[in-house]
Order: structure tokens, then sequence, then C-alpha cells
């Protein structure tokens, strides 16, 4: 336990969406919570709603696809709360031009350089602290696309989220000795925000129908808080209505 008595969860990409979610979950079963995202204003944003609740929230700016700000970061928990019980690294992105024949390097680089470069750095972060307590658990957020190959995610997406749910493997080959647990999180088409950034914006009927983000936060809080015996290796989850086995016009792209 932490200084306070409580564990204390990091969420990156804590600002909308599957971490903002994932965050209040956790807050609301009594975990300190440290959001991270690139918006400081997003993050107070869901720091207020938090603590206004009754939660423990704080915020703290971050690019994970910086190695020396991830470790200062996780450093920073670190020092205030004594300890990291719990990582998910939920920062990922995409980008509208993500098919091949419209690809361009700059976007495969970022979507790298964010989506699997920033996971690592996170997790190799936090790896001393998680180690030196012999306990500790990551949930990487990865996607149907880490799991399911398909055209519309894109090449650079699709490897990045293949690649997540690889490492995610590797490390609990090496560190299950160590107590330590990870989760690849695997979700189909969920409502939120990064849908904006697709060739075709799925309407509001469609979004409806799709995962929403609090499902996504009520499954990361009951992978959190399963017992240190309990490894759940990964997590595949999709709408009922899973539009990547119903051919439309909208997703044929």
């Amino acid at each position: 336990m932490s200084k306070s008595g409580k564990r204390v969860a990091w969420v990156t990409g804590g600002g909308s969406g599957i971490g903002e979610a994932g965050a209040e979950a956790l807050a609301a079963d009594g975990w300190i919570v440290v959001v991270s995202g690139r918006r400081k204003d997003a993050l107070e944003t869901v720091v207020a709603k938090i603590t206004g609740e009754g939660g423990a929230a704080e915020a703290l700016a971050l690019d994970v696809s910086n190695a020396a700000a991830a470790q200062k970061a996780a450093d920073q928990i670190v020092a205030r709360h004594g300890r990291i019980d719990l990582l998910v690294n939920n920062a990922g992105i995409n980008v509208p031009k993500r098919s091949w024949k419209d690809m361009e390097l700059e976007g495969w680089d970022r979507l790298v350089q964010v989506n699997l470069n920033g996971v690592l750095y996170c997790m190799r972060a936090v790896l001393p602290t998680m180690r030196k307590q012999q306990d500790g658990a990551i949930i990487n957020v990865s996607s149907w696309a880490g799991r399911h190959v398909s055209k519309m995610p894109g090449p650079a997406y699709t490897t990045t989220k293949h690649a997540v749910l690889a490492l995610t493997h590797s490390f609990n080959m090496d560190e299950c000795v160590n107590g330590l647990r990870a989760c690849c999180l695997m979700p189909g088409e969920v409502a939120t925000p990064i849908l904006k950034l697709r060739p075709v914006v799925p309407s509001e009927a469609e979004q409806a129908k799709m995962l929403q983000s609090e499902d996504l936060g009520r499954t990361i809080a009951f992978i959190a808080g399963m017992p240190a015996r309990v490894c759940i290796n990964e997590v595949l989850i999709s709408p009922t209505h899973n539009r990547g086995f119903i051919q439309t016009p909208n997703n044929r792209d």
C-alpha cells in the first residue's frame, strides 16, 4: 500500500475515452489514480470529476513518446506515494491517412513512437519499483486489431497493436517470477473521440451499438482488482453488433 494506505494506479491517455473511464472506475474502487496525457486541461477536468465524487486523483502531463519524460513521471509518482501498483498503458493514436495507398512515413513513425515505444517506455519506467515491491500489474490497451488483421485500422495501427500483444506476453514470461503480471486488453470498436480521425466517421446510430468507454472502464477495474496470484494474460472484447463480422459500406475501407 501507498503512504496513504491506498493502491496507486498510473493511467496514460487518461484525459478522455477509455483512459478517463478506467481512471474513474479505479478511483471508485478506492485507488489513488494518477492520470497522464498531453492535454493538461483535459486531465484537470478528469481529476476534478473524480475528486468531486470523493475519489483520489492527480494530473501529470506527459507525452509517452518521450522516454526520459516517462521515467521522470514514474519517479515523481514513486516519490509522492512510495509505490506504483498498477500501470494502465492506454495512450494511443491513429491517423486519417492509414491505407497503403496514402500512408505517409511521418504517420507511421508517429504511431510506432506512441502506440509501441510509449508502451515500452512506461513499462520500463515502472519496472524497478514493481520488482522491488515484488508486486505490480500492467494493463496494456491494445485493440481488436492486435489480434485480427483488417483493412480499416491501417497497417501502422494494426502492426503496433499486434506488437503490444507480443510485448505483454514477453513481459509475463520474464517477470512472473517477480510477482508481476500484465494483461493485453483488446477492445473492438469503442465510441471514443479517436473515431473522428477515421476516413469515414461512424454515425451516431453506429456508435451507439459500439462498446462504450464505461464498458472498458469496468473491465480495467475488474482486471486490476484480481488477487496478485491471478494473471489475466489477455482480454478480447467486442460489441455484440460487431461490424467486423458484418460487411457495410462504412467499414470496408
